[in-house]
């Protein structure tokens, strides 16, 4: 990068963050007359642009948020893949977020295998597969991990395989107080009512959901409506995760309707975190002002 080149990045990083700054003293204000109904996370995948081409280095995450008046972070494992058991990397991500008072609160589990693969023997290698990134999100202060419910078969076979591999990992999970969760993520797991089937088997006050507003497509020929969707899933959430883009059962995609979603989600008494989930690095204030006003027109 030319010295031309670097001086205007930092002139607009600077610029970014006062202007950052300057739009998040309205809302702040407002907060403090109004008891807002949900907190603002950021989901690391977010920015996976730039994690991937080492503009951003994972460990910097928490600084991201914070530069955004984000306060809570949600990472994913495959920024970090070979550092789920080494303690001084995982301490140094842990002080980075402590030093901001930034909050970790999930860690999004990818690449780990099918936690209901008809294989009972690697149904089993996927739950040990898994276990490191509980003791990482022990490490970190996080309070779950998620994971993806795939399995193969019919309806009701996958419905008994993923339930199977679930109870077993949350078990593990319990030991460590803390939480596993399962995210609508393709397949028939983007199925809200299957979905919903496995949890309920489970049974497990620790096994939940982290229902995505966009994650509802099935298939390339089949998708579950995202607000039906939301309504069923929201039961059992630990947390919630935001696109801008939902689906009907007809396999249409439209722009999220921010005020009826969010009356779903808070209908249900839930109070936690909703994390940006999408927009990328280069309008990640825009999403975040986006989710901000909707929270304060339903506060």
């Amino acid at each position: 990068m030319t010295p031309v080149a670097a001086d205007r990045r930092r002139f607009l990083a600077h610029s970014s963050m006062a202007v950052a700054a300057l739009s998040i003293q309205p809302f702040a204000g407002a907060a403090r007359k109004k008891e807002l109904p949900f907190k603002i996370s950021l989901a690391q995948w977010t920015i996976n642009r730039e994690l991937k081409s080492g503009e951003i280095d994972n460990l910097d995450f928490a600084k991201v948020a914070h530069e955004h008046g984000i306060m809570a972070i949600e990472y994913v494992n495959q920024f970090f893949k070979d550092k789920a058991k080494d303690k001084s990397y995982l301490a140094e991500m842990k002080k980075r977020a402590a030093d901001l008072g930034v909050k970790s609160l999930i860690i999004m589990c990818d690449n780990e295998g099918r936690i209901g693969d008809p294989d009972e023997k690697k149904r089993a290698q996927t739950v040990d597969n898994h276990r490191k990134w509980i003791d990482a999100a022990s490490l970190l202060g996080c309070h779950s991990i998620r994971v993806n419910a795939g399995s193969a078969g019919s309806y009701q076979e996958q419905v008994g395989y993923a339930a199977d591999g679930l109870s077993r990992l949350t078990s593990f999970g319990a030991e460590q107080g803390l939480n596993v969760i399962v995210e609508n993520h393709g397949g028939l797991s983007s199925n809200a009512d299957w979905l919903a089937e496995v949890i309920t088997k489970v049974d497990h006050d620790r096994c939940g959901t982290l229902p995505d507003f966009g994650n509802f497509r099935i298939s390339k020929d089949e998708s579950f409506d995202s607000y039906r969707g939301i309504a069923t899933l929201m039961k059992w959430a630990k947390g919630v995760s935001v696109k801008d883009k939902v689906w009907d059962d007809k396999g249409n995609q439209t722009a999220l309707d921010y005020d009826r979603m969010l009356k779903i989600v808070l209908a249900t008494g839930f109070r936690g975190y909703c994390g940006i989930e999408f927009g990328g690095y280069a309008n990640l204030e825009k999403s975040r002002l986006t989710l901000e006003q909707a929270r304060l027109r339903l506060s």
